[in-house]
């Protein structure tokens, strides 16, 4: 575990990802595995996602290790109902606008309870969706922590949006691309 220490305490990864379920269940993975490299983890969902886990899980379900807790920042969105999924357009564009400052106030928060307490340590660095980078990667500059950006999505359709602007280049869109039927 020496190798990974950071200063007689566990390095502390923030964990964040795109509001969406694909997005949250493959950073929760990934948060998995770096908790069991011995990082202290705190895991930052919108608070409709937040209420969707503990409607799911129970109430209590997200208690028990004190090094991997959850936490939840506000999507500045109007409520809506936990059992559907929130308006994608109006998310993204939440998360692109109203985002920063609550995750950049929790970021400080962290490291003042760190400061308070020797049961947290300080961040030591962010793991943000490749979506969220807009924010994400400004907030971990001005606490001064190293930010890795995971992208959650599938290889494909990672390729595909490699190759979208060379395809808009060649002029090949989708007017001019027979659909296929089956």
């Amino acid at each position: 575990m020496s190798s990974i220490e950071v200063q007689g305490n566990k390095p502390h990864a923030v964990c964040i990802p795109f509001p969406l379920q694909s997005h949250i269940k493959a950073t929760l993975k990934f948060a998995e595995l770096l908790h069991h490299r011995g990082f202290h983890i705190t895991f930052v969902n919108t608070e409709f996602n937040h209420k969707r886990f503990l409607k799911s899980l129970g109430l209590n379900s997200l208690d028990g290790l004190p090094d991997f807790r959850f936490e939840a920042i506000p999507d500045s969105l109007p409520d809506s109902n936990e059992d559907t999924t929130q308006d994608v357009t109006l998310l993204a564009e939440s998360v692109r606008k109203k985002l920063f400052a609550p995750f950049h106030a929790l970021l400080a928060k962290l490291n003042n309870d760190a400061i308070e307490t020797s049961s947290n340590p300080p961040v030591t660095c962010i793991v943000s969706d490749g979506f969220m980078s807009m924010f994400t990667i400004t907030a971990a500059e001005e606490i001064g922590a190293p930010i890795v950006l995971f992208y959650t999505i599938a290889a494909c359709s990672f390729m595909g949006l490699k190759q979208l602007r060379a395809l808009v280049e060649k002029d090949l869109h989708h007017s001019k691309v027979k659909h296929i039927t089956y």
